[in-house]
């Protein structure tokens, strides 16, 4: 292991990366807590993320998981999301 990686692996679980590289919006973040909240991830961006936008986890090979404020999100690097409108109006 690298001094990098060294550096960023928790002393209580080595298998645990200390620092999360996540892109929301294409944007790269580095989070520290294991654990998220919904709405502390939507003020990761500069400005908040309003709540006339959805967060979504990009899921590979499977359908985009819509993101509560109020979910608990496991931190793992190279997690994805974006955003989209909270309501579409189609045809306007």
């Amino acid at each position: 292991m690298s001094q990098d990686q060294n550096r960023d692996v928790d002393r209580d679980r080595p298998d645990r990366p200390k620092v999360f590289h996540i892109k929301i919006d294409r944007t790269a973040y580095e989070v520290r807590q294991p654990v998220l909240a919904g709405a502390e991830l939507r003020r990761l961006p500069e400005p908040d993320i309003g709540p006339d936008r959805d967060l979504f986890e990009v899921v590979p090979g499977g359908s985009d998981l819509k993101i509560e404020v109020d979910a608990k999100v496991e931190m793992r690097n190279g997690l994805r999301f974006f955003t989209a409108p909270a309501q579409i109006n189609p045809g306007r």
